[in-house]
């Protein structure tokens, strides 16, 4: 079997492909027209941040088995489409960790005492001793946006530097902050305090453009951002207006909004902004780690059938794979409805395995499980091995249980989880060999498809109520494709789970929310 390597990666990755037997063929820096062209006859595909694997090229590579990615983030790979076909993505996580979390503190120092200028200055031939006064980072605040793995050790390294750490971070349990030694506060605490401001976050639809103006405005003036986690966090235009004006002191960034970035960014005729290009992980150390473990991966699921690192399938054998694949799917689609409706951090998970799943092996699907609540959190950083491990870390409980017998139904799969602010139940089962269904939303029993654009709505059980919801999603050109209505009689109230045939926007759910007898309107992704 052929692997192509359309990205750079470390000899020692290469040479272990080889010696699995594997033919091995680099073809680097292709554009997408002649990589579909390579592609075709290509059984596994290794890449890292620059290849795009788009629908386009998964259609193209008629014999392509698995994707690795040496490194974290997968951004560029549209795993959807890999779904569709069959195809494994596997991602490296942690093989870059350390490194990531050295380079903020080194961009930290570095635009601290203007190394990066005080170079420049020296190799032009000139001797400014006073003009690049810096400051001790003893003694100051660092405020990290977002502390998962990352985060964390930056907030360690920070510590051993005598800096004061505080973080805000929604998802992450307050006794796991406290252990690091982290003040878990709010954003504008944060902001408001911190002398530096470094972020850690995925970057998703509620991160992007997360740094703004308006956030800045809520900074201590003079405050110096960092940004070394993903390009699109910080809002540039914004930076740029926020450095020139006094509002920020500097700023550090590794990532951009558009990679690679150019002379026409304003931000780069700055002295007082410091940048990288995307070097977080570029270490010999990380990059010998990511490729001889994507080597590794990809050779033994080619070679022997194994999984590892997988973020679209459990490491599992193939024959329990297909056996299980209706359960994992159920698992997924709960999970992810749970992350939409749940707020506030996550304390505890409770799995419940009814019928006949009390007799499978479980921990695969209890993995899954937990995968699609914390993908939100976590993003791309979250797969099929590393999910107990993030729960762990963030201090999440997580409890099985299994019984014979089940109401109404031969199956049922139930995960209730608990946050600091609610609790929610979704319970699922298998309708003939394959088909997941919803048949109950905390109190309320329905049987809906998981799957599409949908609308959970909370209304009050009176005539006409049900009728202006159709009406105003009708005015706002929204069809419906599916109706679930679920009674809860004591309490005079319906749930009603809609799929319609494009994702709502905040202009319709807030109509929804208009509407005499609506108390709760909620987009549902899955």
């Amino acid at each position: 079997m052929k692997v192509l390597i359309t990205d750079p990666i470390a000899q020692e990755g290469i040479d272990i492909l080889k010696s699995a037997g594997l033919e091995v063929e680099e073809r680097l820096g292709l554009n997408p027209d002649k990589l579909k062209e390579v592609v075709k006859d290509a059984d596994g595909l290794v890449i890292r941040s620059n290849t795009k694997v788009t629908p386009e090229l998964v259609e193209a590579a008629k014999r392509l088995k698995v994707v690795g990615r040496a490194g974290t983030g997968l951004d560029n790979v549209n795993i959807a489409a890999c779904n569709k076909r069959g195809i494994v993505v596997m991602n490296t996580p942690g093989g870059n960790t350390n490194s990531a979390a050295e380079h903020t503190i080194a961009m930290l120092m570095s635009v601290s005492r203007h190394i990066p200028q005080a170079t420049a200055s020296m190799k032009a031939g000139k001797w400014e001793k006073k003009k690049f006064l810096g400051q001790e980072v003893a003694g100051k605040t660092l405020g990290i946006i977002g502390s998962g793995r990352i985060g964390a050790i930056v907030s360690q390294i920070a510590k051993g530097l005598k800096m004061k750490v505080m973080a805000y971070d929604p998802h992450i349990n307050p006794s796991i902050a406290e252990k690091l030694g982290i003040e878990l506060t709010d954003l504008d605490t944060v902001l408001e305090n911190a002398d530096y401001v470094s972020v850690h976050t995925p970057l998703t639809s509620e991160t992007r453009g997360m740094l703004n103006k308006d956030l800045f405005s809520k900074m201590k003036k003079g405050a110096i951002v960092l940004n070394c986690a993903r390009g699109g966090i910080v809002n540039e235009k914004d930076l740029y207006e926020a450095l020139t004006s006094g509002r920020l002191g500097a700023a550090a960034l590794d990532v951009f909004e558009i990679e690679p970035t150019t002379l026409e960014n304003p931000l780069l005729s700055l002295d007082n902004f410091i940048c990288t290009p995307h070097l977080g992980a570029s270490t010999r150390e990380a990059q010998e780690n990511v490729a001889v473990a994507v080597a590794r991966q990809i050779s033994d699921y080619l070679t022997k059938g194994e999984v590892r690192n997988a973020v679209n399938v459990p490491s599992v054998s193939g024959e329990l794979l297909t056996r299980l694949a209706p359960v994992l799917n159920l698992a997924e689609k709960m999970g992810a409805f749970l992350a939409q409706i749940s707020h506030g951090a996550i304390e505890e998970v409770t799995i419940s395995y009814q019928g006949d799943l009390a007799d499978i092996d479980t921990a695969p699907v209890t993995i899954s499980a937990i995968k699609s609540l914390l993908a939100p959190v976590v993003r791309e950083d979250v797969n099929f091995v590393n999910a107990p491990i993030i729960a762990e870390e963030r201090g999440i409980k997580i409890i099985e249980s299994k019984s014979k017998t089940s109401e109404d139904f031969n199956n049922l799969l139930a995960i209730t989880v608990k946050t600091a602010r609610d609790k929610n139940t979704i319970v699922g089962t298998i309708f003939g060999k394959k088909e997941p269904r919803i048949v109950r939303i905390n109190d309320f029993r329905l049987e809906a498809v998981p799957e599409g654009h949908m609308l959970l709505i909370y209304n009050e059980d009176r005539p006409g109520v049900i009728g202006r919801i159709g009406t105003t999603l009708g005015d706002t050109g929204v069809n419906i494709a599916r109706m679930q209505v679920g009674q809860d009689p004591g309490h005079n109230r319906n749930v009603i789970l809609l799929t319609i045939d494009v994702k709502a926007t905040p202009e319709v759910l807030t109509r929804l929310l208009e509407q005499d007898g609506v108390t709760q309107a909620q987009a549902v992704e899955l």
